[in-house]
């Protein structure tokens, strides 16, 4: 008892004497986390194909820091991204909401696109925020910036701050599209107002060379597309002028990003983090550092999946230091499938290596194939997690609800409509099926869909060169037993099409998931 009066006699103290210096009473401040919770860090790669790692069965290139994290924790062979293409999976991974219910993100955005998420909205970030965790996000953004097309002179808001990051560092769109420039927080690392920033993805901007008028500047020629404004010698997509001092080069983009979320996890030891680290590795233009360039049989696509290895292996040996490995839920995986030429002549388009950036799956990133969205995960938290491999069916989206359970905080009805709890098998607490039905997503509003119904999958509208039909179709395949989608079964169980086709229809129409409820 003793104790107790004397704690509160300082805690009175303390509040006297912070009203009477006038420090600001803020009654929405969150509260602190509870003692034992984890740290959580998220490493999203960007288009790492199922294949891609040595702990996948990748031959060609070598990731010894996430291989040593998959023996150290538990990897899942059934784990999906919510789309085979990059904006319309980080909003789903965000919100727990599938990006082809919101139109805003539903397809792959522009560098000059505004925020996508809207601002009441439920995310990853918030529900830590509001759990006591200082929240960070690292790398590619790609979900939109401001009210409106945003001014790059300017305070860009709202952006990842205002959905709840207490913290950010990164860049608006992809490594191939402009604004060239990293943000921190609400501005742009390096801008001057004698040189301001203009970005157009309509009208050409003739202060800079252009990729398709002068080839004879590239020192990355495009394959396809990426012809636009020519940035340290790589023609983007979209137009740039200015910011010369913030433009980034690419080859040390992985040093930066990786050397920001190691600070971030610096500055955090005394309270827990949550960090959403998204790299940029391995998306085109695929540059890398001179440490890494040439070092991997499979060429230079090869040289960036073990640049995104040593990222992943700084962020470990940092929480190793820090002594906070022990104490912290890691998860790596990837927004998408992978892809070979993605649009630059970067050697991938005749690899002759031998390697399958999808291993032996179907498809390519942008397809509804297995390949196009069935992805790595890797989850490690020592004395927590088994260590093993897991067949569960699992996806991107179920994040926001898994994490809710993990902190003990449970969601309000409105959030999280897609989420489904998979914290029993990312803890191996069970063998028995949690997620059942999973819809597949190409982009666009609603894009182009799939239905996943336990070992049944339906493309339901199947495109002539990929039904080998003339006007296209339905394709049915039994994972199960042809997880290569090798044998399409619609002809001979016309009722399964029918059964599914049913079961998309009413999960369209619903406005949450039937097994997110």
């Amino acid at each position: 008892m003793h104790r107790i009066t004397k704690h509160l006699r300082l805690w009175c103290i303390a509040a006297v004497v912070a009203i009477w210096c006038g420090a600001p009473c803020d009654a929405s401040m969150p509260p602190a986390a509870s003692e034992g919770q984890p740290n959580v860090v998220i490493i999203l790669a960007d288009d790492l194909g199922y294949g891609d790692l040595g702990c996948y069965g990748a031959k060609q290139v070598k990731t010894p820091n996430i291989d040593q994290l998959a023996r150290a924790g538990r990897s899942f062979v059934d784990a999906h991204s919510p789309s085979s293409v990059c904006t319309p999976s980080r909003y789903a991974l965000l919100t727990g909401q599938y990006a082809w219910r919101h139109r805003p993100a539903s397809g792959i955005l522009q560098g000059n696109a505004p925020l996508s998420i809207p601002l009441d909205r439920m995310t990853l970030a918030r529900l830590f925020r509001e759990a006591g965790y200082t929240t960070g996000a690292v790398g590619k953004w790609h979900l939109g910036l401001g009210k409106t097309e945003p001014d790059f002179n300017q305070e860009i808001r709202p952006g990842p701050l205002e959905i709840g990051f207490d913290y950010f560092f990164g860049f608006a769109a992809t490594g191939d599209r402009t604004p060239c420039v990293f943000i921190e927080n609400h501005r742009v690392v390096g801008a001057e107002t004698a040189d301001p920033i203009r970005v157009s993805y309509k009208t050409p901007l003739r202060e800079e060379p252009i990729g398709r008028e002068h080839p004879e500047l590239l020192k990355v020629k495009p394959s396809h597309g990426h012809s636009d404004t020519i940035i340290n010698g790589i023609s983007r997509i979209g137009y740039m002028a200015g910011g010369h001092k913030a433009r980034w080069r690419d080859e040390d983009m992985a040093d930066v990003l990786t050397h920001k979320a190691v600070e971030f996890i610096e500055r955090s030891p005394k309270r827990p983090f949550f960090l959403y680290f998204a790299t940029h590795d391995i998306h085109v233009p695929r540059v890398p550092n001179s440490r890494f360039a040439g070092r991997s049989p499979h060429g230079t696509r090869g040289d960036v999946i073990q640049e995104f290895d040593w990222s992943v292996g700084e962020i470990l040996d940092t929480l190793n230091r820090l002594k906070l490995a022990d104490n912290t839920l890691v998860i790596v995986t990837s927004d998408n499938g992978g892809v070979m030429d993605d649009g630059y002549q970067d050697g991938s388009a005749h690899d002759t290596s031998g390697h399958q950036c999808n291993g032996r799956l179907r498809g390519y990133k942008g397809g509804l194939f297995e390949g196009g969205h069935r992805v790595p995960f890797v989850a490690r938290w020592k004395g927590h997690i088994p260590a093993g491999v897991s067949d569960q069916l699992i996806c991107h989206v179920d994040l926001l609800a898994t994490c809710a359970d993990l902190l003990g905080r449970p969601l309000k009805p409105a959030a999280a409509l897609d989420s489904v709890d998979v914290l029993p098998a990312l803890l191996g607490k069970t063998r028995t099926p949690i997620r059942h039905d999973l819809v597949h997503h190409t982009g666009g509003f609603p894009g182009r869909l799939a239905i996943r119904s336990g070992s049944w999958k339906l493309i339901p509208a199947a495109r002539p060169a990929e039904s080998g039909r003339p006007r296209g179709g339905p394709l049915l395949f039994n994972l199960a037993a042809d997880p290569q989608e090798a044998r399409d079964l619609s002809a001979v169980h016309p009722e399964k099409v029918r059964e599914l086709a049913t079961l998309l229809q009413k999960v369209r129409e619903a406005k949450r998931s039937p097994a997110g409820e």
